[in-house]
């Protein structure tokens, strides 16, 4: 082993750690008219599909073994437009879908402001709630999250990288699970990952870290 492998596994404990990338979806229409999707099964937009060729550009030199994505098309295409260029195949997995927003959905930032300004306020302090009544809470979501990216990182070999694709409720989820941070902290603290930006989460010897957030290409 050469002086500065030794002295990389000092530092973690791991000679050869593993890498979680959760990268957010390119832009939708939606997005860009601030409207709550939340399960809506929506498409790329022009920008979006843009934000996704240069992700693949950037994330191309990552050594990524493995693409992982939610099954809604934003979220799909995004992926498959970057393993293309890995020369990948990309695995679908529901578990990564975005937070269900109930009677949210389809409807602008404003209309829900004014139809629901109890909930504003309860997600502007960081309350967990089910979202537009018939929705999913934050806690919904990491016990559906969290498995299923246990299970993409099982099946990594040591020094392997894994990249999925995922929202912006149900990226941050991902990545502040692993690494022990709870939901309330993550959604003040951390806020939303943006349209094709990514987070990285790191092995180590006591767990996950979250070494960089909202990474742009």
């Amino acid at each position: 082993m050469s002086g500065s492998s030794s002295a990389t596994a000092q530092v973690t404990g791991l000679e050869r750690p593993r890498r979680l990338l959760v990268l957010r979806h390119g832009q939708t229409t939606h997005n860009a008219g601030g409207i709550w999707q939340g399960q809506i099964d929506t498409d790329l937009s022009d920008l979006g599909r843009e934000q996704a060729a240069a992700a693949a550009r950037a994330l191309g030199g990552r050594g990524i073994d493995v693409v992982v994505a939610s099954d809604l098309r934003r979220a799909a295409d995004t992926a498959r437009t970057i393993a293309d260029v890995l020369g990948l195949e990309v695995r679908l997995d529901r578990r990564f879908r975005e937070i269900h927003v109930g009677e949210w959905a389809g409807r602008t930032v404003a209309e829900v402001a004014r139809a629901y300004p109890q909930d504003m306020e309860r997600m502007r302090t960081g309350e967990d709630f089910r979202r537009g009544v018939t929705g999913e809470s934050l806690a919904d979501v990491a016990d559906r999250v969290l498995p299923a990216a246990q299970e993409v990182l099982a099946a990594l070999p040591a020094g392997g990288t894994a990249l999925v694709v995922a929202h912006g409720v149900s990226g941050r989820t991902v990545a502040a699970e692993l690494a022990g941070i709870d939901a309330r902290t993550a959604w003040l603290a951390l806020g939303s990952l943006e349209n094709c930006h990514w987070a990285e989460v790191g092995e180590r010897p006591g767990g996950w870290r979250i070494e960089a957030w909202n990474v742009a290409s």
